[in-house]
């Protein structure tokens, strides 16, 4: 295994003990632990606990243990497709947000497994605005590691091939 792909793997596992970390402060010491429990940490920026049984979004909630568990099966699918895709992929930015994918993906996954639900607690807000659902930091690596590949696959990669493509003609 390259280093590139340990890195990766380093980012993954940083993600995820950071996760699992923070999930414990704000319900360990910080003692936000109970549905309505909130704590007013800046104007714009609340920890407010909630039990997510569904997926991104709150979408398709599990109401069962059966669904829990399908849950847990899908998702796990998913990071086991990410971490396939890590032993192939080449590019370092790719390797990083796969990373960030993975570790947020084994950090709800543990929740799940452990509680039945995913903790979230972070509640940013502006006034009565509130462009985001409470999420927690494995939700913020996966969704920031979903834009940059999205990022990547859009813009970076089509100049690439522009550019591979000028220097073959030129050489021709």
């Amino acid at each position: 295994m390259n280093r590139t792909r340990i890195m990766a793997l380093i980012v993954a596992l940083t993600v995820f003990v950071a996760d699992q970390l923070v999930k414990w402060l704000v319900t360990g010491p910080l003692g936000v632990d109970q549905l309505g429990d909130v704590l007013r940490v800046l104007p714009i920026f609340n920890l407010r606990y909630v039990e997510n049984i569904g997926v991104s979004l709150g979408l398709l909630p599990a109401g069962s243990a059966a669904m829990r568990w399908a849950l847990v099966g899908l998702t796990a699918a998913i990071a086991l497709g990410v971490a396939v895709w890590i032993s192939r992929e080449k590019s370092r930015p790719d390797l990083v947000a796969l990373g960030l994918v993975l570790g947020g993906a084994l950090g709800n996954i543990l929740d799940r497994v452990r509680l039945g639900f995913v903790v979230d607690y972070a509640d940013l807000h502006f006034g009565k605005f509130q462009p985001f659902l409470v999420f927690n930091v494995a939700d913020a690596a996966i969704t920031i590691g979903v834009l940059i590949l999205l990022a990547r696959a859009f813009l970076v990669r089509d100049k690439d091939k522009k550019h591979r493509a000028t220097v073959e003609n030129a050489n021709a």
